[in-house]
């Protein structure tokens, strides 16, 4: 866009050029041509005046991630339809951007997936709600990046280490800090399980791939202390949504918490969070995300490549859950 938006304004001025270059002076076509070449190169920054986010955060799990606030199907046609209503917590924030499909960054604004779970519907989700509270309660956090990767209708199991979601996840998580350096993954926000309440070997199974789901991603994004906000279900498309709570609550992993979205109110289809709802949720989240902030500094290990150094890294956990977590490592090995 930026591109063609210089040519056509070069071109536009250039035949006016051309003809006072033969009619004009010299010394009158030098401020014509200055004037042509400012107004092109303003028309070419324009969107390099968005800020560099410095905080990325990555969206990721099935529908009620991407969002479904607002979003109605039509009992006679079948025919799912957003009603457009964007409330005051969600409107666009210039420090809030978002990775879009083409990994480019862009504006934020809602619906945040239109562009990646482009198969259905989108409406209102949490992320931007989460966004504009983290700013509102401190205002000096930086630039906001979000990074959206939710698709409608997936199980655990297609999110596995090696699937297209999974490959398209860390793929969009690793772009995300390619611009203008020191960009840091603050957190994953994850909200799934709706579809793995269908059938109880999934339900019963889903702590296990989810715990596994999260510790590869830990590795394949370098971050063995990336804080993992996940959402505990509010609904589910089967029976077993008891379970598959049980199963998230259950999970003990090192800088992980838990949103419980259950009592949120739901559109007329039972099973996603209305946009109400959605704000609240993101507001949660961002109140749970702040419990992260730094307390404290501690030593830590992070890793380039195949090498591990030793750094100072802020982070607010406690020694239990740390020796838990190298149990749980020996343990697998």
């Amino acid at each position: 866009m930026r591109r063609e938006a210089s040519i056509n304004v070069l071109l536009s001025t250039w035949p006016m050029t051309f003809h006072l270059c033969r009619t004009a002076p010299q010394r009158d076509m030098v401020p014509l041509l200055f004037f042509s070449v400012l107004v092109a190169q303003a028309w070419s920054v324009r969107p390099q005046q968005l800020p560099v986010p410095k905080n990325i955060f990555i969206l990721a799990g099935q529908s009620n991630m991407a969002g479904r606030g607002g979003v109605v199907n039509d009992t006679i046609t079948g025919v799912a339809t957003w009603d457009g209503i964007i409330p005051p917590q969600c409107q666009p924030n210039p420090s809030v951007l978002r990775l879009s499909a083409n990994l480019t960054w862009v504006l934020a604004h809602e619906p945040l997936h239109a562009d990646i779970d482009f198969n259905k519907t989108n409406g209102v989700g949490p992320g931007m709600a989460f966004a504009n509270a983290v700013l509102a309660k401190d205002p000096t956090f930086g630039a906001i990046g979000l990074v959206p990767c939710a698709i409608g209708g997936t199980k655990i199991s297609e999110w596995g280490r090696g699937t297209f979601l999974y490959n398209q996840l860390v793929q969009r998580a690793r772009a995300s800090l390619q611009d203008g350096g020191g960009n840091t993954i603050q957190a994953l926000l994850w909200y799934q399980g709706e579809s793995d309440t269908i059938s109880k070997e999934d339900a019963e199974s889903y702590k296990g791939k989810l715990e596994r789901f999260f510790m590869d991603l830990r590795d394949d994004l370098q971050s063995p202390m990336l804080p993992i906000i996940q959402v505990a279900l509010a609904s589910g498309g089967g029976p077993f949504v008891k379970i598959v709570r049980e199963e998230q609550m259950g999970i003990d992993l090192l800088n992980l918490r838990t949103v419980d979205a259950k009592g949120l109110a739901l559109e007329p289809d039972g099973l996603h969070l209305t946009t109400p709802s959605q704000v609240r949720l993101g507001q949660m989240l961002a109140d749970t995300f702040r419990q992260f902030l730094p307390s404290g500094p501690i030593v830590s290990l992070t890793y380039s490549g195949s090498s591990a150094r030793c750094s100072t890294f802020i982070v607010d956990f406690f020694i239990a859950p740390l020796l838990r977590c190298i149990n749980r490592i020996i343990l697998l090995n």
